[in-house]
């Protein structure tokens, strides 16, 4: 009797463990399969900060949209995909550390594009209607530049061209004809719609800057483009601090000065 009894115990306690340890995976199984969309890069958890990971990303002129180059290290990728629920949209939004910048997806829901991510605390989510999917990582120095000046200029409407200008302290102006000035860098020159076009500075100039948005031109004589700008200085710090605007821009040619601000 009692030899039943502790073998039915110990049998009791094997099923238990067994049950335990197959929940949590089952869990994860069910999650990636419930999981609107899926982020192949960044990946959560920590990782080494990559010294060679560019501020630009090399392309000819005119460049289309951003994309990924073969030589683009994997730390400066966000790449993923959205899976179908019914028609599949066209773009959806990315919200990087809080900057919302829509991206392309193509035929299969895939999407892709560079950025420099900084030490810290880094966060990508991926958002279409009212579906979204997040990843949070922790990535390391490690040599790597860290952005303090993170200038992010984006748009809502398709085959439309703005660009985005940087007047540094020193008077030297980053625009889609000088891409690289001292001390940063405009990563790519959008011409057909969305962006975003991103300005990247890992030891900004102390002074004035000026950030000004140009509506270079397309979408149409009487179409209203929506400019949003992101500014954020001393990203991933206890020191950060970000301004958002929404910019009505109205036709071809016209140039706005968005925002003056000293640094630091």
């Amino acid at each position: 009797m009692n030899t039943n009894v502790n073998a039915n115990v110990t049998h009791a306690n094997t099923l238990c463990r067994s049950v335990v340890r197959f929940v949590p995976a089952l869990t994860l199984v069910l999650l990636s399969v419930l999981a609107f969309a899926e982020l192949d890069a960044p990946i959560a958890g920590w990782r080494l900060g990559d010294p060679d990971t560019p501020f630009t990303q090399t392309v000819q002129y005119p460049a289309v949209r951003p994309n990924i180059d073969a030589d683009t290290p994997l730390s400066a990728q966000i790449r993923g995909r959205i899976r179908a629920r019914g028609k599949q949209p066209n773009t959806a939004t990315l919200v990087v550390n809080g900057n919302a910048m829509p991206v392309r997806l193509d035929e299969g829901g895939a999407f892709a594009r560079p950025y420099s991510f900084g030490a810290g605390s880094n966060s990508v989510e991926i958002v279409s209607g009212e579906e979204r999917s997040r990843v949070q990582f922790h990535q390391s120095s490690n040599g790597q530049p860290v952005s303090r000046l993170r200038v992010v200029l984006s748009w809502d409407t398709d085959r439309t061209d703005l660009d985005l200008h940087v007047i540094t302290p020193s008077g030297q102006h980053a625009w889609y004809g000088q891409r690289v000035v001292n001390g940063g860098a405009i990563d790519i020159d959008v011409t057909d719609g969305y962006g975003p076009e991103i300005f990247a500075s890992p030891a900004p100039e102390k002074g004035l800057y000026q950030i000004y948005i140009n509506f270079y031109g397309g979408g149409g004589s009487d179409s209203l483009t929506t400019a949003h700008l992101a500014i954020t200085t001393n990203e991933n710090s206890p020191h950060e601090k970000r301004q958002e605007f929404t910019v009505p821009m109205r036709f071809s040619g016209e140039l706005v000065l968005v925002r003056q601000f000293m640094y630091p």
